[in-house]
């Protein structure tokens, strides 16, 4: 009996599974829009003014304004490894923005992450992480769009996804797999104020969208929010906010992390990159509370058992060549002893930006140069200038495997082969 009908059953089994999977993705892809009824909010001045303050805090502006574009009308390009996803229009334009939307819309797009029209946007929005938002300030942000922002007649550039994340269906399956609206749940044995900074953290600032890592499908993997993760083709890396040889905080001050946020510049260390981009569009915003609140966050988070990473072999001193091109080179802002300038130019000696395992930031600074934010703190910035142009791949090696392995430094050599590897990856000039 069991020979014969137990090859019937088994497949009977997986007909069922696979009608039952298909009906999952069916009623993801449709979605139910029966509690969405559209309400209209008659905004006011403070709904408003706060709707503007929380866009800064999600830096809505960053990806849905293209550079020298119109604020909010998208077409901003952000590059994926599975393709090129364009920001859509958040300007009241009824066409091509979001004037026919209403309030509830807007917020099934940001805890749903899903279109007026019900189709599954691409998590490149990160709406895993602004799910969090609540309903209160998604119509804040509603209102602020609505009645602040100038309507603008531009239509969505067509995304360039290859097959098969261009299709919903797959984009179903992931969101099965990988998402799940979710409200926030403050923490009864926390403060307020850290209940407000992991908030903010978790969701509408979306830290973790860059600093977490992240599994081949760009989900990210349970267990590793905020553990570090390279940012999409590989540009930068977002350092990890657990691990103390890299970006936790957790033995810096308050003071120490509010002033980093707000102005991208503090005792402790220096905002580069695109991380100088989010402090100048974003962070420096923040209300002292709120940026309080953030670092009370930050420094809390479990520092991770990574150890500091070293390598006897690799960390060799450096020979007479690497010095020189230090000293022609870096000691004039930094010091002959790696010290810098504080407030002007970081020290050297004892930066993590130096010694980190993941050497992509340091050799993209040194190739590129780099910029601190222009902010009231910090207005007019010290910069970096590139060396792409002036010193071959195995002179920055040496210089950096100088950098990283003086004045109690002890990291791995960066070598030739890192250079090349880098210097194509990051897409210098």
């Amino acid at each position: 009996m069991k020979l014969k009908w137990g090859i019937p059953i088994a497949l009977s089994a997986c007909v069922l599974a696979a009608l039952f999977i298909g009906a999952l993705l069916v009623k993801e892809v449709m979605g139910d829009s029966t509690s969405y009824i559209p309400r209209k909010i008659d905004a006011t001045s403070e709904q408003i003014a706060r709707g503007a303050y929380l866009a800064q805090i999600g830096n809505c502006s960053g990806c849905h304004t293209m550079p020298g574009g119109e604020p909010y009308a998208g077409g901003k390009g952000v590059s994926t490894p599975f393709g090129t996803i364009y920001a859509g229009n958040l300007t009241p334009d009824p066409a091509t923005g979001i004037g026919s939307w209403g309030a509830n819309d807007f917020y099934r797009a940001l805890h749903e992450g899903r279109s007026r029209d019900g189709r599954l946007l691409y998590p490149a929005f990160p709406y895993p992480n602004i799910s969090l938002t609540t309903r209160e300030d998604s119509d804040a942000i509603y209102a602020f769009l609505m009645n602040r922002v100038a309507p603008v007649k531009r239509e969505s550039t067509a995304h360039t996804l290859r097959f098969p994340f261009n299709n919903q269906l797959a984009l179903a399956a992931w969101r099965l797999l990988y998402f799940t609206p979710t409200a926030y749940q403050p923490d009864a044995t926390q403060s307020v104020s850290w209940n407000r900074g992991a908030y903010l953290v978790q969701g509408l600032a979306h830290c973790g969208a860059c600093h977490s890592t992240r599994n081949a499908l760009g989900a990210p993997i349970a267990g590793h929010a905020y553990d570090g993760a390279m940012m999409p083709l590989n540009d930068w890396y977002a350092p990890s906010l657990t691990a103390r040889n890299e970006a936790s905080v957790a033995d810096w001050e308050i003071a120490q992390i509010s002033a980093w946020l707000k102005h991208g510049i503090s005792e402790r260390g220096t905002a580069l990159g695109p991380m100088a981009e989010v402090v100048y569009q974003s962070t420096q915003h923040l209300r002292d509370d709120d940026a309080q609140a953030m670092a009370t966050y930050l420094k809390a988070l479990a520092p991770s058992a990574t150890p500091l990473t070293t390598n006897a072999a690799a960390s060799r001193k450096a020979d007479a060549q690497s010095e020189k091109l230090y000293v022609d080179h870096c000691s004039k802002c930094h010091g002959d002893k790696g010290e810098g300038k504080p407030g002007a130019f970081p020290a050297l000696a004892g930066n993590r930006a130096v010694t980190m395992a993941n050497t992509t930031n340091l050799i993209r600074v040194v190739l590129a140069g780099g910029f601190a934010p222009a902010t009231t703190g910090n207005p007019q910035p010290h910069g970096m200038p590139p060396y792409y142009h002036l010193l071959s791949d195995a002179e920055i090696a040496k210089l950096l495997t100088f950098v990283r392995s003086s004045w109690g430094n002890n990291a791995a050599a960066v070598t030739d082969l890192d250079m090349v590897k880098y210097r194509n990856a990051l897409r210098t000039p």
